[in-house]
């Protein structure tokens, strides 16, 4: 397995299929997460299409895009707020962040337990995960012209189990992209009709398995020989700020 490039994926949510599945996602994260406002979050894989709405309520919001995918500058417009790091090895201080999404990371790794070990280490006690992945039984995960129909799609269940083996606790599962991966236009102008019926009665055949998990921080904390471990000194990126909002001393 390997990772989407990452230019493929930018160019896929550009395209209005793409556009299609973005719309569809952030709805369903937005009734998961209601609100993140004061929280520091990282998108980890290629998840900043849906980091837009939360960077605008967020105190801080990084984007950490593995370095067998590849690294886009982000957001367009502003000071970056993505890097690259090792999927065992994010370069982040323990119990950083409060939130924590990802998508476009787990289906092509080849390091999964070891990716998810790493953000338990850097998820704070109380703070919430949000995977975002292929569902096997979906048609996204047999149409290779997306970036959901390479890599290692999971049912419901595999994702649950994978998560307590990694010291999570699955909290909810939801499903998002009911409607057929397809450019046809008359699909995509009703993609939301399609979410509500599939949300209702199809949720078995969803294009995607979303999982929301709590960190165990009763669980043995993970064990990292220190040849394993380099200890490394990371800038992380300020917290983002509204448009036209006063600057403050550092």
């Amino acid at each position: 397995m390997m990772h989407a490039d990452v230019v493929d994926l930018r160019d896929f949510y550009r395209s209005p299929l793409g556009q299609v599945a973005r719309r569809m996602v952030n709805r369903r994260m937005r009734q998961i997460w209601p609100s993140v406002a004061g929280l520091n979050v990282l998108g980890l894989g290629y998840a900043t299409p849906f980091l837009g709405r939360m960077a605008e309520e967020a105190e801080r919001v990084v984007a950490c895009m593995p370095a067998s995918q590849g690294v886009l500058f982000w957001p367009p417009e502003g000071p970056n707020r993505a890097t690259i790091g090792e999927e065992s090895e994010l370069p982040f201080p323990a119990q950083f962040f409060d939130r924590i999404v990802i998508v476009h990371a787990l289906e092509g790794s080849e390091q999964v337990r070891p990716m998810l070990r790493e953000a338990w280490r850097v998820l704070a006690g109380g703070g919430r995960l949000l995977i975002v992945v292929p569902n096997r039984r979906g048609l996204w995960a047999r149409r290779d012209m997306t970036p959901f129909g390479t890599g290692h799609p999971y049912s419901a269940g595999q994702l649950s189990r994978l998560l307590r083996d990694c010291l999570f606790t699955p909290v909810q599962t939801a499903h998002a992209l009911f409607v057929p991966p397809f450019r046809w236009r008359m699909l995509q102008r009703g993609a939301l009709a399609w979410e509500r019926a599939g949300e209702r009665w199809f949720t078995r055949f969803a294009g995607l398995v979303m999982i929301e998990a709590t960190k165990q921080i009763y669980a043995a904390t993970p064990v990292r020989t220190a040849a394993r471990r380099r200890e490394r000194l990371v800038a992380v990126p300020a917290p983002m700020r509204p448009a036209g909002a006063g600057r403050k001393g550092v």
